[in-house]
């Protein structure tokens, strides 16, 4: 018999790259669940959608940002237990965009190098994701 466990939610987020090897972050806005969290940039794919479709969807809405498909990279995943859901979030990788990042969702944004990230408050998903950044910059 297949053990039975809380909901899978899948949620897909980006690493944006910038030119000096930076990563951009945003951090949870008060009011939000994980409120004053650093998280990468994304959000919950809805029924119908790709993973893709979702990153693109989502740096529009969050930041403003016009991204091709073609522009991202799936580098890794996380597959984390919370109490209420179990969260499967695959991290694309981006270096190309058109736009400036600005917050559009009362978030704060902030550009670091993955070795600064560790002492960051993140999500339990987001943080282990940090180490495979580390090795591909």
């Amino acid at each position: 018999m297949p053990a039975t466990g809380p909901d899978l939610l899948l949620v897909a987020a980006c690493a944006l790259i910038d030119a000096d090897h930076r990563v951009l972050l945003a951090q949870r806005p008060a009011g939000k669940p994980m409120a004053g969290l650093w998280e990468f940039p994304g959000g919950k794919v809805q029924p119908g959608e790709t993973p893709e479709a979702c990153v693109i969807r989502e740096l529009a809405e969050e930041l403003g940002l016009d991204v091709s498909a073609k522009c991202l990279a799936p580098l890794t995943f996380a597959s984390h237990a919370y109490e209420q859901f179990h969260l499967l979030m695959p991290l694309y990788v981006c270096r190309v965009w058109h736009g400036i990042p600005a917050a559009r969702e009362g978030q704060v944004l902030k550009w670091l190098r993955p070795q600064a990230m560790r002492g960051l408050p993140m999500p339990d998903a987001d943080r282990p994701l940090v180490a495979f950044l580390q090795d591909y910059l």
